[in-house]
């Protein structure tokens, strides 16, 4: 499939629903960045939440981007916001953001397969560093999650 013809209805639809769910998990990532009191000490993992939060979006631009480039219409769906005004702990905020983020990783995952079904190998070689980095971004929030339980373990123990 030629890169100036649009991606398929199912495609476009896809397509959307990813840069949407980037910017939804741009938004929380803000949150669980900033989610301390004031009088308190900036948490460890507030930095990584923050620049996490600027590259969902740049992501979430980019395939939105792809899709003007290719002649499709921008759509975006509404995805709820995460109800949570505080985090409670690192372990919290880093087991939604896995969520969030093992989630991700099925959408792209389901839309290699119809960009596959679709035969359209120009989107196919735009999503390979997405789905790259999202690997390396679940491994490197799966690893943490760990330290940070094992943290929290020998915190009671003590």
């Amino acid at each position: 499939m030629a890169a100036t013809q649009p991606v398929s209805e199912e495609c476009r639809v896809a397509i959307n629903y990813v840069a949407s769910f980037e910017l939804h998990i741009s938004d929380a990532y803000l949150s669980m960045a900033y989610c301390y009191p004031p009088d308190s000490v900036e948490p460890i993992f507030s930095g990584f939440f923050e620049d996490q939060a600027e590259l969902k979006r740049e992501h979430g631009k980019q395939f939105l981007r792809y899709l003007i480039g290719r002649e499709n219409t921008v759509r975006l769906p509404v995805i709820k916001r995460p109800e949570v005004d505080n985090w409670q702990t690192g372990v919290k905020a880093v087991e939604y953001a896995l969520e969030l983020e093992n989630q991700l990783s099925q959408l792209l995952i389901d839309l290699k397969t119809t960009a596959s079904a679709d035969n359209d190998s120009h989107f196919l070689r735009f999503m390979e560093k997405y789905l790259d980095k999202q690997k390396r971004n679940t491994t490197y929030l799966q690893r943490q999650l760990a330290y940070y339980r094992n943290e929290e373990k020998q915190e009671e123990e003590h």
